[in-house]
């Protein structure tokens, strides 16, 4: 099974299903308490993914829950991700976050004050300058595939513009090492914030904490210091952020002037199964899908020839600046499975560390973020080895584009399970699996419906 499925035929919306699943609750009382989430996060305009901790929209977040909505109510999916578009700055960028205007500025930081960005049209909300992975396009095709009529035909006319833009601003101006990859510029890009996959980068970026002065934090204000990234990290992500900002957002000369310049597995294996799912829209609209298909070829050739370690047996974040691979491993070089033309051999070893003792994968508990054996494993820490559902959507559903049903069924029960017993949370102990962070969290809520209503 591809990690796009070009088939058309029409998917009504799933009602739950009543079957007992392993562990917790069945799988009559996860999906009324997952929808119950989606709708206490839905603003009246977008889903935030979470009431408390991220009041605002979230772009990759959007993909994520909009995949979860297509199960449930496919016209706010739609509306969620128009709603995230309706931000994009004209160069083609999806803004990582989309400002409510109803939240007040000291609520969020960093909010638009700090942001500063430069495009004020009417009608159009603000949004900051930076990006994250770009999962848009494959939740576009997912929910065409649920209704394939003349609403979905409509919509698919609206977004493949504005796709097509967003990626051509990736492998374009974004190509900072020019070997064919997408750079993030801000470890919040990556969508994995403070994963030890940017450490040794992020090194050579002052933890000058003077940049917190006068900022006021509002993760540590509702989440425990303890599960966040901490002052140090904080000041160089604020850092980071100013720099860019002060030079207009420009994307020219990155890796001469830029402290933080990255190429990251996850963020080019969404950019290159992106293209893939344009080449299935393209197909339906009249367009040619033959320029996506060869986009999509060459992205999986460059993170194969870019960012594998044969010593490690899986891909590693690139620093554009040192040309060095990160010595970390981290889950974002597990992610790359979700590309279809992946050579067999890569996908031997990427399944053999999916279930080593690193990341042991098992019916137990699903896959962490970083490495269980590493000496700085932290299994409360933002991304620093906590499990979490999104990613490990992402590789169930490359488990299943290669072939590898029995590791591919045992992660899903495994991600069932844990929510089933620990709740809709933002991600989870790797151990105990305890729930952490964020509580009623909305992507996790969102990925659930599609693993129960899909997964069989």
């Amino acid at each position: 099974m591809s990690i796009i499925d070009t088939t058309t035929s029409a998917v009504p919306p799933v009602a739950p299903p009543a079957e007992a699943e392993p562990g917790g609750g069945g799988r009559h009382e996860l999906w009324p308490a997952a929808r119950a989430v989606l709708e206490a996060n839905w603003s009246g305009r977008h889903t935030v993914p979470s009431r408390t901790l991220y009041p605002h929209q979230w772009s990759w977040d959007a993909a994520f829950i909009a995949i979860g909505l297509a199960r449930l109510a496919p016209d706010r999916a739609w509306q969620d991700l128009r709603s995230l578009f309706l931000a994009q700055w004209p160069d083609g960028r999806v803004p990582h976050i989309v400002f409510d205007p109803g939240i007040a500025e000291r609520d969020y930081f960093p909010g638009p004050g700090f942001w500063q960005v430069p495009l004020r049209r009417p009608g159009h909300p603000d949004g900051t300058g930076i990006v994250q992975p770009p999962a848009h396009a494959l939740a576009v095709w997912e929910l065409y595939q649920r209704a394939p009529d003349a609403v979905g035909l409509a919509q698919l006319r609206w977004f493949y513009p504005r796709l097509v833009a967003a990626q051509d601003y990736l492998l374009g101006r974004r190509d900072a090492g020019g070997g064919g990859l997408a750079a993030i510029v801000h470890p919040w890009e990556s969508g994995l914030d403070n994963s030890p996959a940017w450490d040794t980068a992020l090194a050579a970026v002052p933890a000058d904490l003077t940049v917190l002065a006068g900022r006021q934090r509002h993760d540590n204000r509702v989440a425990a210091v303890a599960h966040r990234p901490t002052d140090e990290d904080y000041a160089r992500f604020v850092a980071l952020a100013l720099a860019y900002r002060d030079h207009d957002y420009a994307d020219d000369a990155l890796a001469d002037r830029h402290g933080f310049v990255v190429e990251c597995p996850t963020f080019n294996a969404l950019l290159g199964a992106a293209e893939r799912a344009l080449a299935a829209i393209a197909g339906v609209v009249g367009a040619d899908p033959a320029r996506h298909l060869a986009r999509a070829g060459h992205i999986t050739r460059a993170i194969d020839d870019r960012l594998w370690n044969p010593r490690t047996g899986m891909y590693h974040a690139r620093d554009v600046r040192t040309g060095r691979l990160s010595p970390a491993r981290c889950v974002n070089g597990l992610v790359p499975l979700i590309l279809p033309d992946l050579p067999a051999d890569r996908v031997a070893a990427l399944v053999a560390v999916l279930g080593s003792d690193r990341f042991g994968m098992s019916a137990a508990m699903p896959v962490p973020s970083y490495d269980r054996t590493a000496t700085d494993f932290d299994p409360v820490r933002y991304w620093r080895g906590p499990v979490w559902i999104n990613i490990n959507w992402l590789l169930w559903r490359g488990l299943r584009a290669h072939g590898c049903a029995t590791e591919a069924d045992r992660l899903r029960a495994a991600m069932i399970d844990l929510v089933g017993r620990s709740g809709y949370y933002e991600y989870f102990h790797p151990v105990t699996g305890a729930g952490v962070g964020a509580a009623a969290f909305s992507w996790t809520a969102a990925l659930l419906l599609d693993l129960l209503a899909d997964g069989d």
